[in-house]
């Protein structure tokens, strides 16, 4: 698994994660499979620099993000009148369509990282909440590499 350790300071730099191997496993062999399955983002956000920091980029205001957010709410109602994460596996096949390379993508990656049935639902959930967002009305290979980037938990 790799990125879950107790301290909660895994990937810092800083050094100040001191948790032995034995530990880390002991800690991710807690978590069941099937729990980890439920979740649908697994991300790691690594401290800043401060220099980073202090010269931070102007990037998407709130006001912008919500007006997004939003949008993407209202597309998803419009086209299946509930949002992506509450579609049951067989209105998934009559609401996400993919192309070939988007199905080829997602067949290497369910071998790759086995996947079960309920991670592959929640990859293309997260696949079309991601175009929704995009404002594509197709899922492209970068929505589905993305969804399944949330999903690798190395």
């Amino acid at each position: 698994m790799g990125l879950l350790h107790p301290c909660g300071y895994d990937g810092d730099t800083s050094g100040r994660c001191r948790c032995r191997p034995e530990q880390i496993k002991r800690y991710q062999d807690k978590l069941s499979g099937p729990l980890l399955d439920r979740i649908d983002l697994h991300i790691t956000v690594p401290a800043l620099p401060i220099a980073d920091l202090q010269s931070a980029q102007a990037g998407e205001t709130s006001k912008q993000v919500r007006e997004r957010v939003a949008a993407a709410h209202q597309h998803q109602l419009k086209r299946q009148r509930k949002v992506n994460n509450e579609l049951s596996p067989s209105e998934i096949d009559e609401y996400i369509k993919l192309g070939d390379s988007e199905k080829q993508l997602l067949q290497l990656a369910q071998q790759r990282l086995n996947l079960s049935a309920r991670g592959y639902h929640r990859v293309l959930r997260v696949a079309r909440t991601i175009a929704d967002l995009a404002n594509s009305t197709d899922i492209n290979s970068a929505h589905v590499s993305e969804a399944l980037s949330y999903r690798s938990k190395e």
